[in-house]
């Protein structure tokens, strides 16, 4: 069996996996069940501990969530499809969910600098990375910053082979991090930003989010960042040029919190790029629509 042929089998599988998994869900609820993800695992990064999932084997896919979210919000309904035909690794980076929250100056290197070190960590030296909205960002100053010349010295990025950016800030100096710190109910509601489908922020979607905010206390990080005029010094819309990899541009039609015009930026500035735009969804597609997210992403990675 060839190369391709195997690579066909298992996004026609993952596929098949997404809408299993989606339709299993409890009624009301667009979030994936913890239960039914596996437990994370922790590591110490800079005395720090960073908890993760590591799920699946095959070549490493390492997953960024957005800005004041974790692994499980963003990337919950995707990660055992990709597990199918990847080792996935994704990350509650530093600051926020289940990882530790020490009280620094975050900003895009703070996420860089933590990334390059978790991953010589897990000695993995080949992967591809993706990143979402906060966690595009990231990952694009990442691979600029994995290919310079200048890459090199005890604190040496490990180079990505393709990228992936979903709806990935970092184009302009009007900051992403809108969401409130939610501190009532009426401010967990207002998550509603990120869909194009507003009944998907249902009652129990608000309770089990809300949840989630207050169990992750990560408020300290969201205004650390928000507030850090670091970060307009970092934004990647005049480097672009420097990503020189395989890159894959995911964006929903109807993003109300990164416009479309941004990813467009993105897809033309990085050579080669492939813009994809999943027509009738928000900023998040692998959350609101993970069969059309990996219909896109699991042919990009198999090639």
């Amino acid at each position: 069996m060839t190369t391709w042929m195997r690579a066909l089998i298992f996004c026609v599988l993952a596929l098949a996996a997404a809408a299993q998994l989606t339709a299993a869900e409890a009624p009301g609820s667009s979030l994936m069940s913890e239960s039914k993800l596996p437990p994370k695992k922790t590591v110490r990064v800079f005395g720090q501990r960073i908890a993760y999932y590591d799920v699946g084997d095959g070549p490493v896919l390492v997953l960024l969530h957005g800005f004041a979210s974790e692994a499980r919000f963003d990337w919950g309904d995707v990660i055992l499809p990709l597990a199918m035909s990847h080792r996935v690794i994704a990350l509650d980076e530093i600051g926020f969910g289940a990882s530790s929250k020490p009280a620094i100056d975050y900003s895009i290197q703070t996420y860089v600098d933590f990334l390059g070190e978790f991953l010589r960590i897990l000695e993995i030296t080949q992967f591809d990375l993706a990143g979402e909205s906060f966690g595009g960002w990231t990952a694009a100053l990442y691979t600029i910053e994995a290919l310079s010349p200048n890459n090199t010295g005890a604190f040496a990025l490990p180079k990505p082979e393709r990228l992936v950016l979903e709806d990935a800030a970092g184009i302009s100096a009007t900051p992403p991090m809108i969401i409130p710190v939610a501190g009532t109910i009426a401010d967990a509601r207002g998550i509603a930003i990120i869909f194009y489908d507003k009944s998907k922020v249902t009652d129990e979607f608000v309770r089990e989010s809300f949840t989630m905010k207050l169990q992750a206390n990560d408020g300290g990080t969201q205004r650390s960042l928000s507030s850090n005029p670091r970060l307009w010094g970092e934004l990647v819309g005049g480097r672009l040029s420097a990503i020189n990899i395989p890159t894959l541009v995911v964006w929903g039609g109807n993003d109300e919190i990164v416009p479309l015009d941004h990813g467009r930026v993105f897809a033309a500035g990085i050579a080669g790029a492939k813009l994809e735009i999943i027509p009738e969804c928000g900023h998040v597609p692998s959350l609101e629509k993970p069969e059309a997210f990996l219909s896109v992403v699991l042919p990009f990675l198999a090639k």
